[in-house]
């Protein structure tokens, strides 16, 4: 349903400029900050818990791989939890968006911190993946030999987790975009 708004331009003209609901919007808005709890959720935790001992001629000397043995998988433990977090924190908002669907003033905030929780997260799980790679493959020019040949459990923790992180990074791309166009409804054009 559309609602139409009657504009007065002077004395002469009378324009109905229509103005569309947002109330989908708000709704898919909701839904994908649900999806991108859990990826985010799902990325933290699996890396948080990925590890895996690898026993070396005798039981007394083993070879232990954790997630915190790396700085970057710190990283993005650390930022998929306040990523996680903020998508908690704004899902009030987002219900708020539903039942108001003119608010204009909160829509703008929700876009500019959701562009900066994407840059986040984009930077922490860029991180994380470059770690990975060298894990997978190594590199021959600085003699790192690939380790996932060892340590394939560890290898495939790490690789899954970073699946749900690059998931959450394209929810909130469709996150801004949703805003984006909450926020283009509100504007009354007038074409003549």
């Amino acid at each position: 349903m559309t609602k139409s708004v009657r504009l007065e331009e002077g004395d002469a003209s009378k324009v109905l400029v229509p103005v569309g609901s947002n109330k989908g919007v708000s709704v898919m808005d909701l839904v994908l900050r649900l999806v991108g709890i859990a990826g985010t959720l799902g990325a933290a935790i699996a890396m948080g818990t990925n590890e895996q001992t690898l026993p070396f001629f005798t039981r007394f000397v083993v070879f232990n791989a954790e997630y915190d043995d790396f700085r970057s998988f710190r990283l993005f433990v650390i930022v998929n939890a306040i990523v996680c977090a903020y998508f908690v924190l704004t899902l009030p908002l987002s219900i708020v968006h539903i039942m108001r669907s003119a608010a204009r003033g909160s829509r703008i905030l929700l876009i500019i911190m959701d562009t900066v929780m994407l840059a986040l997260l984009t930077a922490g799980a860029s991180a994380a993946a470059s770690i990975v790679y060298l894990a997978h493959n190594g590199n021959t020019s600085t003699n790192w030999l690939p380790v996932c040949q060892q340590y394939g459990d560890f290898c495939q923790g790490a690789s899954g987790s970073l699946i749900g992180s690059f998931g959450a990074v394209v929810v909130f791309i469709l996150i801004i975009l949703l805003g984006a166009i909450a926020l283009s409804r509100h504007a009354k054009r007038v074409v003549l």
